[in-house]
């Protein structure tokens, strides 16, 4: 009997800075709405505010989901923009 992980499948999102225009949208890949921002923030380097931190709105391109997460670059946590 063989054991198999099944690991969640990466999917595409588009993604943003709050403070960006939306024409100014990104694909990033990840399995997780977090995963994608920190592709995001890894990939495009946007400018953190006077806090260290950087807020991306995200699209699941498949689903339509959107969400916006804070990460927070000194700490490393990420939270929802409310």
């Amino acid at each position: 009997m063989t054991s198999q992980t099944q690991s969640a499948p990466i999917r595409r999102f588009s993604a943003h800075g709050v403070h960006e225009r939306r024409n100014q949208s990104h694909d990033v890949f990840g399995v997780s709405f977090e995963d994608a921002a920190l592709d995001f923030i890894d990939r495009w380097r946007p400018v953190p505010d006077e806090d260290g931190e950087i807020q991306v709105q995200l699209t699941d391109c498949e689903t339509g989901e959107r969400q916006c997460l804070i990460v927070d670059l000194e700490g490393g946590e990420i939270g929802s923009c409310d």
